[in-house]
């Protein structure tokens, strides 16, 4: 067992509150690509246009189209180690929260409970014009899986997915919670994301603001490396250490 890894859990155990924020880094041992990696969807995908209100808009099938076969298929996508085992550290009582910037609800798939999604979440789809029109996940990707999209009863438009297009805020109350848990934080586990997305990727700073450590396990480089108190770079590796210390008893 590697010690630096014993280290990170013994941090992790002895945390008054322990958080986590994680990225898109994250669900690619899922087999969900990230956005800016080496094989990311930046590289051969209009990204930009997928998630961008205003192109939406002006073109709603885009992004389902393009959207069809990372978002709308999650269901068939199985949560990793990393999203089992930071539910093991919650059903433990040592991570407090766990704040992502990710869409594919795989965290609540792997048995997290307290998730602060940051950036939204395609469980909901709504009518940008008709008040209190609402669709779940499951009966939008039965449509999108089939080649059809799904319409607002009222109106005929085709809904949106509740996930935070540029151009669009990002949700008031879990920009609010994951301020007050890292705030709170006198350890955060920052996971899979290159921290250059804000306002999200400043969510650090506040733990580090407030006197708080952060730990950093990511394969590319973020403006935080220096300020963390440990750095990783194999998610699979140091979070399948953890799962064995965790199993084994041996921080009990």
């Amino acid at each position: 067992m590697n010690a630096d890894i014993q280290t990170l859990c013994a941090k992790i155990r002895g945390a008054k509150h322990c958080t986590a924020l994680t990225g898109a880094g994250v669900s690619t041992l899922s087999g969900i690509r990230d956005f800016r990696g080496k094989n990311g969807l930046y590289n051969d995908m209009d990204a930009e246009k997928i998630f961008d209100i205003d192109y939406f808009e002006r073109d709603p099938k885009f992004y389902y189209n393009k959207a069809k076969d990372f978002i709308y298929n999650i269901d068939e996508k199985p949560a990793s180690i990393v999203h089992t085992t930071l539910a093991l550290l919650e059903r433990k009582g040592w991570l407090k929260a766990l704040i992502t910037q990710n869409i594919d609800v795989l965290h609540q798939k792997g048995g997290s409970k307290r998730v602060i999604e940051v950036h939204g979440s395609p469980a909901v789809h709504y009518c940008l014009r008709c008040a209190g029109v609402r669709a779940g996940f499951d009966e939008v990707a039965a449509k999108v899986k089939a080649g059809d999209y799904p319409e607002c009863p009222h109106c005929g438009g085709i809904l949106k997915p509740a996930i935070t297009f540029f151009g669009e805020m990002l949700p008031a109350d879990a920009l609010r919670d994951a301020e007050y848990e890292a705030a709170a934080s006198d350890l955060m586990l920052v996971l899979g994301t290159s921290l250059t997305v804000n306002p999200a990727a400043s969510i650090p700073r506040v733990t580090l603001n407030r006197g708080g450590e952060i730990v950093i396990v990511n394969n590319q480089p973020t403006p935080l490396d220096r300020s963390a108190v440990m750095h990783f770079d194999d998610l699979a590796e140091v979070f399948e250490g953890i799962a064995e210390v965790v199993g084994s008893g041996c921080i009990d």
